[in-house]
């Protein structure tokens, strides 16, 4: 996970150590939500990306190929803005190759970045659960490739296969659990810290 904060006086020097380290062109900046490419995705190909992603590992294969035949592929260009906070949410984001930056815009600072997604993680799940709108800033870190979900078709589905939603409700208790836990471990590391 990467945290730190970014200006627009920081962001040349960012973006000068990023592409040090990377080998990579510059950051581009797009101030509207990209417009991606969508393909569609092979079944088979789509089965075995779900069955590694810990939101979905613990469903049963034919609940796999049912989430599976409702997802589109999408690229979207380094730079590129994939949802902005406040947005309404209704995709959940599953990472095939590339980065995502996760970030918030703090007044007077910049962009505070979250974490760096890399292939075989997801993001934007909290729109499956609830209404809100988007708690965070979704980029392109590099060029990436994203199997998506739309929300009106996996609640599609999950009105009409009640066993499908259980599970797949006890694996969203499950993640989230997970991400309360080491939230509480980093905040715990946090105060400690800080006394010494």
């Amino acid at each position: 996970m990467v945290s730190g904060t970014l200006n627009s006086d920081d962001l040349d020097g960012e973006l000068q150590l990023e592409k040090a380290t990377s080998g990579a062109a510059p950051l581009e900046t797009a101030e509207e939500i990209s417009t991606p490419v969508g393909t569609t995705i092979p079944p088979e190909k789509a089965l075995e990306l779900l069955s590694r992603i810990s939101l979905f590992a613990g469903l049963q294969p034919v609940y796999l190929r049912r989430i599976a035949s409702l997802g589109l592929e999408e690229s979207h260009p380094r730079g590129a803005l994939i949802f902005a906070e406040g947005t309404k949410g209704d995709k959940v984001y599953l990472i095939l190759g590339g980065a995502v930056r996760i970030s918030r815009q703090v007044p007077g600072m910049g962009e505070e970045a979250l974490a760096v997604l890399r292939a075989g993680t997801f993001f934007g799940e909290m729109a499956l659960i609830d209404d809100f709108p988007r708690s965070a800033d979704a980029r392109a870190h590099e060029a990436c490739r994203l199997f998506v979900i739309r929300k009106e078709d996996l609640e599609d589905l999950l009105f009409v296969d009640r066993d499908l939603a259980y599970d797949l409700l006890w694996s969203f208790v499950r993640t989230l659990s997970s991400r309360l836990r080491e939230t509480n471990d980093k905040m715990t590391f946090l105060a400690v810290t800080t006394k010494f």
